[in-house]
């Protein structure tokens, strides 16, 4: 009886330690290789959302005239896509190993003079490494009632503006790295203008890809609320 009862605990103990592997040492986004470049419709056991959570710190901090656009790809590298951007720097499965984050690390990338990518941001760029860098879409966890400005704007602003809207580049003299450069805009109309890509307005993110319904729905409620500093 003792037994049998050792061998289903060390069973379950098996089970469980295997259920939410999403790295494989060797480089495999799955434990066997496979998926590591395929499209993932959900999170599975994935954390970070590559579409929502990735590629717009890319495409606004990296994929820039000058930098890392199609038109420069500054040291061979183009980071505007899925495709492009683990072409070649990205390891799956070791971001140590992975140039790109090292450059990210190190402080590197972006360049002197362009704002640096926040502790939060490197994490989750790591942590996606680890998870294999797959190209999952379809999956942000974004919740429209949540509208705050320190729960839903400001991560929005860092993540999609303040690469190019920050206190040391106010490009078209707008800082969104702060409330109150962020209520300003709001106040004019250009915030909601500009990720609306409504007509008279310069469409943004430049260079990347609109928002999503949700964070377009939670700028519009944090707008309507009085735009608190909350």
């Amino acid at each position: 009886m003792k037994r049998i009862s050792l061998l289903l605990i060390v069973a379950a103990g098996l089970f469980f330690a295997c259920k939410h592997q999403v790295i494989n040492p060797d480089g495999g986004g799955d434990g066997n290789g496979s998926d590591t470049t395929g499209n993932n419709g959900g999170n599975g056991d994935t954390l970070v959302c590559f579409e929502a959570d990735v590629l717009p710190i890319f495409q606004t901090s990296c994929a820039k005239s000058g930098c890392h656009d199609a038109a420069t790809h500054e040291e061979g590298y183009v980071l505007d896509s899925y495709a492009n951007i683990v072409k070649k720097g990205i390891d799956p499965g070791r971001p140590n190993d992975s140039k790109i984050f090292e450059e990210i690390v190190d402080g590197d990338m972006p360049p002197n003079g362009e704002p640096n990518l926040t502790n939060e941001q490197i994490a989750t760029i790591r942590q996606w490494i680890l998870e294999g860098a797959k190209n999952t879409n379809n999956c942000s966890s974004c919740d429209a009632a949540v509208f705050t400005y320190s729960a839903a704007i400001a991560p929005i602003m860092t993540t999609n503006c303040v690469a190019c809207h920050s206190a040391t580049l106010q490009n078209g003299g707008v800082n969104l790295s702060t409330y109150e450069g962020v209520k300003s805009a709001a106040n004019s109309g250009a915030l909601i203008g500009t990720v609306t890509h409504a007509a008279g307005f310069s469409p943004m993110p430049q260079g990347g890809n609109k928002l999503s319904d949700c964070n377009i729905a939670q700028i519009q409620q944090w707008i309507d609320d009085g735009m608190k500093n909350n």
